[in-house]
């Protein structure tokens, strides 16, 4: 008898620890312009070759002069003895003249000195200056940014938009990335049908398949999307026989439970191997991991609310490593909380959450249904709020809140 079918709950943390040494990152690379970068994993490091800025530049809009000159215990008046604005290359300052400066010029080389127009009196020509002028005031140095040979970005980060704008600060125009994940997606459940059609009694609409679609959108993965699979062991067999020949992961939801027309574990031992299963989280206790002709299978519930918080907490990070992403933790914060719990439970909880700001001070409130099958609750919510096992906490006390922000951002 396998470790799956004795009845015994995995710990979200041992789970997780096991999903990541199971991931297989791809290997395959692939070119994309930097514009359609966001949310790929880098596949080599990202080095400048230039220094930034590039050359000393200016901080303010006003003028650039010598400090020698302007060491006085009085104010000192100088000649413009020329204008740079940003973009054009300044000659070297005559002794005793100015510059006329904006914000982000070059500063001629033997300028040392900015000082902002504001603190300054131009009349026919010349510029008075304050006292008490310092050696590269309102200066930015060259490379004070970024230095040539520097490595700006490591290979398995995951492309933010401020990624985008600092690889183009160093004029890349295209970055090799791991290739996408190629995910296959199908629903188990007689009982479903696509939203646009007339329910019938008895039938729900498939709402999980449209959960997960926009869930792995935000890893630019390429879906597979098998449908709605019957409810029979064959079919289950056939689908995900399909779905191993061409995607590197699939994932389904229903059909991992003990009833009679589950049929997905079942489907996996008979093609593959079921190596998790059972896992002690609420929701989504029947959660299991496999894999069917050496393409990993992720077995997600059935129940709506259950199918987001697995793929958040365990699916996410695993795809995540499975893409070459180096980080998969999201962070999280502590927060007290305005409710409390009646009883501790034996297994860890992630309520829908929202964070509520009263007299500037932040509290997390809880969704009144906390059941697997409402999904309105995770519309509702900002994100979970995480009770460990064993734990009752009370209203004010502080618990781990993982902001969807984090969940679902480029991060």
């Amino acid at each position: 008898m396998s470790c799956c079918d004795r009845g015994q709950l995995r710990s979200v943390d041992a789970m997780l620890d096991e999903l990541l040494n199971k991931a297989k990152p791809v290997k395959d690379r692939i070119d994309v312009p930097i514009v359609d970068a966001l949310g790929r994993v880098l596949a080599e490091d990202i080095i400048s070759s230039i220094d930034v800025p590039p050359h000393n530049n200016s901080a303010v809009d006003g003028y650039a002069v010598i400090v020698a000159n302007c060491t006085g215990k009085s104010p000192t008046t100088l000649t413009i003895s020329q204008r740079v604005p940003a973009g054009s290359v300044p000659v070297a300052l005559q002794e005793a003249t100015a510059a006329r400066i904006f914000t982000g010029a070059t500063v001629p080389d033997n300028a040392n000195a900015v000082i902002m127009q504001e603190d300054c009196n131009v009349q026919d020509g010349h510029v008075t200056l304050p006292t008490g002028i310092s050696l590269n005031q309102n200066i930015r140095p060259q490379g004070q940014d970024i230095q040539t040979g520097q490595i700006i970005l490591k290979k398995g980060h995951r492309i933010r938009a401020q990624d985008m704008g600092l690889m183009a600060s160093i004029g890349v125009a295209s970055i090799k990335v791991y290739r996408p994940l190629k995910v296959a997606i199908l629903s188990t459940g007689d009982e479903l049908i696509e939203p646009g059609m007339l329910a019938k009694e008895g039938q729900i609409y498939n709402s999980n398949r449209y959960t997960l679609k926009g869930l792995l959108d935000g890893f630019n993965a390429d879906i597979v999307d098998l449908g709605i699979v019957e409810d029979t062991l064959s079919a289950t067999l056939a689908a995900l026989t399909k779905a191993a020949e061409s995607a590197d992961i699939i994932i389904t939801s229903g059909g991992v439970s003990v009833g009679e027309e589950d049929h997905v574990k079942t489907a996996i031992n008979e093609l593959g191997e079921l190596n998790l299963w059972k896992l002690a989280i609420k929701p989504g206790k029947p959660f299991a991991f496999g894999h069917v002709n050496n393409t990993s299978v992720i077995g997600l519930p059935g129940n709506p609310g259950a199918v987001f918080v697995t793929f958040c907490i365990l699916a996410r990070p695993f795809l995540l490593k499975c893409q070459g992403a180096e980080h998969t933790n999201a962070h999280s914060f502590k927060l007290p909380i305005s409710f409390s719990l009646k009883k501790p439970g034996k297994r860890r909880e992630y309520l829908r959450t929202r964070l509520n700001y009263e007299h500037g001070v932040a509290t997390i409130e809880n969704h009144p249904n906390q059941s697997s099958g409402v999904l309105s609750s995770a519309s509702w919510a900002d994100g979970f709020a995480i009770i460990p096992e064993h734990t009752a906490p009370q209203k004010g006390d502080l618990v781990e809140f993982y902001p969807f922000s984090e969940l679902f951002g480029n991060g």
